[in-house]
């Protein structure tokens, strides 16, 4: 029997032939006679075409099958033909029941006899599948029936007779045919500039990883048209697409991260950690032997870069960006908030590779080891620490966090994070390069700067007047500076911002004792992010010997 498929599921059967495996253990069902399968997925078309590719594979199911499809817009559909009269789903599963012939049966969204929105199920239709699941076993012909829903919803009586299948999102490899198809479709008619090296095609296939065939090819075709071309660029465009994945969450935030990491003044241990993973979720370092990175834990000084450094990570790897608010998971409905964990770590799966950041971790997370909410906190979190052990998605979380003492042991322990990191008080280098980049960010404005220029000479006695300031302090200073200029209507003077240092009571002075906590927490517990060669020129411009290093800024001197 010859099934014609429509040009979408011609191109999605190219991109079947990587699921060998999943079609050995979907046909192995269909010959055990397993009555009743559902799939939850929106797309419908790849599912059909996958379910037709089966049923005409008889080395795979031994006896071909007719798939008939159901939807209630057109009722039972046979070689393109709808049914008289299967609009209405009681008569649908009569004819279902008596059909003599070996066939697969699809029903589109027959979740809505289910009961959803907390309506009841229509119990006359439970009630006829529950007495169809024997007859559909004991029958001459074998016949199977799929539920294909965007949404998995089952009735209690339908349980133990509904087999689930898991049909994940399409594999890097179906994504890669579809950009393949587009590319060789384009080089026929020449329309499109195609820009694209081997390695930059696998980046852009693997930007679209997460989004559906159908999303896939929009967005490439969308970043066909936008500029008349098609090159490495274009992973914005197709990060955009994700985007709009995230915001029908409303659990998780996209983050759209202007900052760079020229925008973070010093750590540049951490840079270099962050730059030696950078393409470390391409197939090609999978190839290599290498796993996806599982994440940072960042911890130090409140205000001195971590959640900066965190949204820089986004430009470097040109991966999404999403913020965790762990306050949006807890919800008053019990078994809300661990079901609000799991879809949010679901949706950061199906988007991947992307980084989950979490800012301020401890807060979230603050009741764990308290029981006034029946244990809520704790079983969101285990499931949590259990996800990051486990997780097989490159999904790279970025955790901050000010009091990491706060947290249990269990959370830092390796494993969960491939380091974690502990930011202290500017460096006198790190403070001459936090200050040129706030210079060179504001002064723009030639009525601003006038006369005045960012000279090594003038970095150099900012940070000579600024020892112990964080590196919010450090900026706040630059903007002090420049409103006494602004109000006075002249340009900015070197005086500026010495007089608004002079006005800044650090952190590190009104926070001294939670500040030496912290340090003697990280100086067995974490890495310093500050390279070496600056926590020696730290040391020597202070007059101190090497041997102060550990007591005038926490974490272990590692270099990377």
């Amino acid at each position: 029997m010859h099934i014609e498929l429509s040009p979408m599921e011609r191109k999605i059967s190219v991109a079947n032939n990587q699921n060998a495996n999943m079609k050995k253990v979907v046909a192995n069902l269909f010959r055990a006679r397993f009555p009743f399968l559902y799939i939850s997925t929106w797309e419908e078309e790849r599912v059909l075409s996958f379910i037709r590719s089966i049923a005409s594979d008889i080395s795979l199911i031994k006896t071909s099958r007719e798939v008939i499809t159901w939807k209630l817009t057109t009722g039972l559909v046979i070689n393109g033909k709808p049914l008289h009269d299967t609009k209405n789903p009681m008569k649908a599963l009569e004819f279902i029941e008596n059909y003599e012939e070996p066939s697969i049966f699809v029903l589109h969204d027959f979740h809505i006899y289910f009961g959803e929105q907390n309506r009841c199920p229509d119990f006359q239709i439970v009630r006829k599948l529950r007495d169809m699941a024997v007859n559909i076993k004991q029958s001459i012909y074998p016949k199977n029936v799929i539920f294909i829903s965007p949404i998995l919803l089952l009735p209690v009586e339908l349980q133990k007779d509904i087999t689930i299948i898991d049909f994940e999102l399409p594999t890097f490899e179906e994504i890669m045919g579809i950009l393949d198809e587009m590319i060789d479709v384009n080089k026929q008619n020449g329309r499109i500039t195609i820009n694209l090296k081997e390695n930059e095609k696998e980046k852009l296939a693997k930007a679209a990883l997460g989004l559906t065939l159908s999303e896939a090819e929009n967005a490439f075709a969308r970043a066909m048209v936008e500029d008349g071309q098609l090159d490495v660029n274009d992973v914005e465009v197709i990060l955009k697409e994700k985007e709009q994945i995230i915001k029908k969450t409303g659990i998780l935030e996209f983050i759209h991260s202007d900052f760079s990491m020229d925008d973070v003044g010093g750590l540049e241990n951490l840079k270099r950690w962050l730059k030696k993973r950078n393409k470390s979720w391409l197939e090609s370092a999978q190839r290599y032997g290498l796993p996806s990175p599982k994440g940072v834990l960042i911890t130090g000084v409140p205000g001195c870069g971590k959640s900066l450094i965190s949204k820089a990570i986004s430009a470097m790897w040109q991966l999404p960006l999403l913020r965790l608010d762990i306050g949006k998971i807890f919800s008053g409905v019990v078994g809300s908030s661990e079901e609000n964990m799991r879809k949010a770590i679901k949706t950061a799966e199906a988007i991947a590779p992307s980084i989950l950041w979490i800012d301020e971790i401890e807060k979230g997370f603050s009741g764990v080891q308290s029981t006034g909410d029946s244990g809520t906190t704790s079983r969101v979190f285990g499931h949590f620490l259990t996800w990051m052990q486990e997780k097989t998605k490159p999904v790279f979380v970025v955790a901050t966090a000010n009091n990491i003492s706060s947290l249990p042991p269990e959370f830092l322990r390796k494993g969960r994070f491939d380091e974690v990191f502990f930011v202290d008080l500017p460096t006198y280098r790190e403070r001459v390069e936090i200050f040129r980049v706030h210079l060179n960010k504001r002064l723009k404005d030639p009525r601003a700067t006038g006369t005045f220029t960012v000279s090594e000479e003038i970095l150099n006695k900012l940070a000579s007047l600024t020892e112990g300031f964080i590196g919010a302090e450090i900026e706040q200073i630059v903007i002090d500076g420049l409103f006494e200029a602004f109000f006075e209507e002249r340009s900015v003077t070197f005086e500026d911002f010495e007089k608004a240092c002079k006005k800044i009571v650090p952190l590190s002075v009104t926070q001294a004792e939670q500040i030496q906590k912290i340090r003697e927490w990280a100086n067995v517990r974490a890495v310093t992010a500050t390279p070496r060669e600056d926590l020696e020129e730290y040391v020597a411009s202070d007059s101190n010997s090497h041997d102060d290093i550990c007591r005038l800024s926490g974490g272990r001197t590692i270099d990377f």
